[in-house]
Order: structure tokens, then sequence, then C-alpha cells
């Protein structure tokens, strides 16, 4: 196998028994990524010289004999994800030259181990999307077929791992933005349960619904991602104070007498046969494996997707309000007064899909319009949530599919919002409620990849892993490449 398909436990090992070194992988990754990365677009920045230059002081770790477990493992970090020295745009022309001079606590977190930072990852402008079109700079392509999407918002962190650009990507996940690429690229994707995860140094959107997770090519990668990044941070004021496990030691291929519950709405109208047939024969692989299953019913879920279309909006206004043209970022420089320097620099500096949504965020929180809308979506929110309490006092996890498709082709949602939005309908549900949910791998059709969706109840991650490492461990879904 080429040292670029490894997944990072598989590298971790050869690293540690020095049959590789961290600069002779480094260089394999950044060698795929200038053949693929022409047809791929999966980056903004590919930090070539920090790259070989970190590789280096990780193998001198590794000779040291204390290397931790991801020493020397490529990676990349979605570009809204702050790195100190190292541009951070979120594939805005608004924020086309910020460096910032801090880290995210992720990146200190990952930084304690030693991996190596090979670039940052293309996005929809400000994670504002579901196809990763909606980057000021240029789209990015699906590796299982270059005409289709990767989807979005972290649609460039998820190409990139499944073309083996890298070993393992960190992106963030507003209403699906991690689980939905990672279904359409074939590849694992967990988000968190909110607080989990530091936030600080994550380029807000909505601050209550975005939550940093891994998107890696299997889940044993996902749970060793997943130690770095987990617990308490004092500089974000939305982190749950409490020491995260270690989440490997739930990888047991044993799920006997867990309770899976099969939401029935989530199989509605809208979602593709082949991809409904594919979501079903997994859950019976999950029957046989021992696990209880049983159709169950989530009657709110219908409200999911108008309630985040209010919520998200509103904090995206109310967030991104400090692109003003004064204080940093892209500035109109030929306007007569400050007001007409504001207009402009928004009106140039954001992309279409960010001011359609501040747009709405705006018109959500005004007056005479608040309590009709953004109360009234707040309290729809609470119902939601309830509605997911109640059904995790009868289930262990809910199983859905991921995406209700399989990659559609570039440019095909475009002109149609409503259609785009559409592409987050299974996924939203769990950002509404801040629950944590994982995307893996269940089928292909017609050479395409696709997702399946495991939700659980706040903090358990732990029974997430085991369910899908239980069924990774039954199929093969989860090794299998593109052909690039």
């Amino acid at each position: 196998m080429q040292l670029f398909h490894l997944t990072a436990h598989e590298a971790s090992r050869l690293l540690h028994r020095r049959e590789i070194t961290s600069r002779e992988l480094t260089q394999a990754v950044l060698g795929r990524t200038r053949e693929t990365e022409p047809r791929l677009k999966a980056f903004v920045t590919v930090t070539q010289e920090v790259a070989l230059e970190q590789a280096s002081r990780a193998d001198e770790q590794i000779a040291s004999g204390q290397p931790a477990t991801l020493t020397g493992i490529p990676m990349q970090i979605k570009d809204n994800i702050c790195t100190s020295g190292i541009r951070t745009t979120c594939s805005s022309r608004m924020l086309e030259n910020f460096v910032p001079f801090y880290n995210a606590t992720v990146m200190e977190r990952l930084n304690v181990q030693g991996p190596v930072l090979v670039g940052k990852g293309n996005m929809d402008e400000f994670a504002m999307g579901s196809s990763t079109e909606n980057s000021a700079f240029y789209p990015t392509r699906n590796p299982w077929d270059l005409e289709r999407v990767p989807g979005g918002s972290s649609g460039g962190p998820a190409a990139a791992v499944a073309a083996g650009q890298c070993l393992f990507a960190l992106g963030s996940d507003t209403g699906g933005s991690i689980r939905q690429p990672a279904a359409l690229c074939g590849i694992v994707g967990l988000k968190p349960t909110y607080g989990l995860v530091s936030r600080y140094g994550l380029v807000a959107f909505a601050s209550s619904l975005d939550q940093i997770g891994p998107l890696t090519k299997d889940v044993t990668d996902c749970a060793l991602v997943l130690n770095s990044i987990a617990g308490h941070d004092p500089l974000d004021s939305t982190s749950i104070p409490l020491k995260a496990p270690d989440y490997t030691k739930a990888l047991v291929p044993d799920i006997k007498g867990l309770r899976i519950g099969v939401p029935k709405e989530y199989f509605g109208e809208g979602i593709q046969p082949e991809v409904e047939a594919a979501v079903k024969k997994a859950i019976l692989i999950m029957e046989k494996l021992g696990a209880r299953v049983e159709e169950t019913s989530l009657p709110l879920t219908r409200y999911a997707l108008a309630v985040y279309y209010i919520i998200a909006p509103s904090e995206c206004s109310a967030n991104l309000a400090r692109y003003d043209g004064v204080k940093y970022g892209f500035s109109y420089q030929g306007a007569s007064n400050i007001w007409e320097q504001m207009a402009k620099t928004r009106q140039l500096g954001f992309g279409a899909e960010v001011k359609r949504r501040i747009m709405l965020g705006t018109y959500a929180l005004s007056a005479g319009y608040y309590d009709a809308y953004y109360l009234k979506a707040l309290k729809v929110r609470t119902l939601i949530s309830r509605e997911f309490q109640e059904a995790f006092q009868r289930f262990d996890a809910l199983v859905t599919p991921t995406s209700p498709t399989v990659p559609f082709k570039l440019g095909e949602k475009v002109e149609d919002p409503v259609q785009m939005y559409m592409s987050d309908i299974c996924t939203i549900p769990a950002n509404i409620a801040g629950i944590p949910a994982i995307a893996i791998p269940c089928g292909f059709h017609q050479g395409l990849p696709i997702g399946l969706q495991i939700m659980g109840k706040a903090l358990s991650e732990e029974t997430l892993l085991r369910i899908a490492y239980a069924y990774e461990q039954a199929t093969d879904w989860h090794k299998r490449r593109p052909d690039l």
C-alpha cells in the first residue's frame, strides 16, 4: 500500500517501529498532494516547508523514545480554525490575507502530540454551504468523481482525507458540515457533543451550533483524534467542565444487547432509494451483530430544518457584524465616508450565500419579527431536544442516513438554495439538540459513497464509537480508496 493511503494508527505503528520516518511519510503525502491537487482543489494553503520542518522534529521525538500516538502524522486543518502564523481565510475574500497570531485550542492540543500540518482545507465561505461550491476561491471536487461535489462545508478536509492528501483532518460542524462531506467522500466524520471540544480559535458562524470534530479514514483514527482534542477549556465559556475519557477503550466489536432506534421520519420523501436500501442493509448487519433494533418516531424532526435556518442565520448576522472594514480583514479603500466604506467592504468582501444568510438573520432579529421568528425557533428547538431526550430513554443510539443522496453534480443545486439546504436534512437535528453523531461509510451506488449516521445522547461518544467500530469490522467499506 502507498504510504499516503495508510490510516493514522497504521502509520503510527510503522513510525514507532522505525520502519518508516515521518519525513518519508510527509514527503509521500506532499507528493500525492502535488499530483492530485490541480484536479481536487482541497487546499487553500499548502504548508510544505512547515510540514517538512515538523516532520524532522517528529523524527527526533520518535528517536528519543517518547512519541505520542499522532507524532509525525500528516494532517489538514479546515481553514476556519486559527493557526498561528499561517493564513486562516474561511475561504472568503473578507479574510483572504488574515494571519492569526495565536492557535485555536484544538491546534495547541494537537501540537503537544507533534503531528505534521500539511495545509489548510478549502470550505464553503464562513462554513455556509453543503457542497464547497461557496468558497470564494474555487470549488473542491469529489475524489470518487471529479464532476461531483465533496459535500460541505468541510469539503476540502473530507476530500483530502479520502484522496490521501493527509491522514486525518479537523473540520467544523454547524448543521452537518463534518458528517455530510464524510458521507459523500466515503470516510468517517464525528460531530461531538456541543461543548466537548473547545471552540476557542474557531471563526464563528453560529455559536450555539458550531462544533469542531475529526475527519478520518476509519473509526480507530476517529477515536485517537478525539482523544487529542476533547476536554474542558477555560478559554471557551461553553466548554463542558469534564475530563474526557480514553475513547479508544470503546473500540470493541461487541454490540450485543444495545438498543438501536430507527426513526421512520429519516426515510421519507427526498431520500434516494439506493441510500435508503444501503442504510437498511447496514441496520440488518447491526441486528445480526446482536443489537436490538426497533423502528421509532421523531415527529418534530421535520421542523429542524426550518428552526436551523432561523437560528443559524440570526447568529451569523450577529457574528459577522465584526467584519466592517475598520478593524481587520478586507477593507474597501475608495470610499468618501465611513458608511460607504462599511457598505462596500461587506458588498465586495462577502459572497452571495453569506450575504443571503446575513439578510435572513437580520430580518429574523429585527423589531416586530423577533418574537414571530427567532423566539419561536428557540421554543421549537427546546421541543426537539426534549424529543431526543425521551428517545434516548428507550434507545442507546439512533441510526439514519447521513445524506439523503449520493454526491450530486457540481452546479446542480447552486441556483436552488432550498434544494441545497435540504442536503443537510438528516444531520441538522443533532446540532439543534447539541448531541453527538458519527457518519461512517455503508455502501456505494454507481461508484459513489453512501454514509450511515449514528446519533446518541449528550456525551455518549463512547457508545457511538463502539457501534460504528463493530459495524466497520463486519464490513470493508472503509478500506476502499478512490482511484485518482
